[in-house]
């Protein structure tokens, strides 16, 4: 398992292990921490956007050119929860 420290919408940190090759998205839906993905992973929906830690930002592919929805606060540290699978 990978470790995982998710900080929810009112702040709280919440230390998870989460399986390696698994979408961040289904994970984060499945604990209920806020993460909808209503679309189901069909990228028509932005309810799975997350923001990474600057560390781990760099360490991940860069966000798409176009996104579903910009205004929705995306930012260069955010990416959809769908697009990002947990390390080994």
């Amino acid at each position: 398992m990978t470790r995982l420290i998710v900080v929810d919408r009112d702040g709280r940190a919440h230390d998870i292990d989460a399986k390696p090759g698994a979408r961040l998205m289904e994970i984060l839906r499945e604990l209920d921490y806020g993460v909808a993905a209503i679309c189901g992973g069909l990228c028509s929906c932005a309810t799975c956007n997350v923001y990474v830690e600057p560390s781990w930002a760099e360490r991940l592919p860069p966000p798409p050119e176009r996104r579903v929805r910009p205004s929705q606060g995306t930012t260069r540290l955010s990416r959809g929860g769908l697009a990002i699978v947990v390390p080994n």
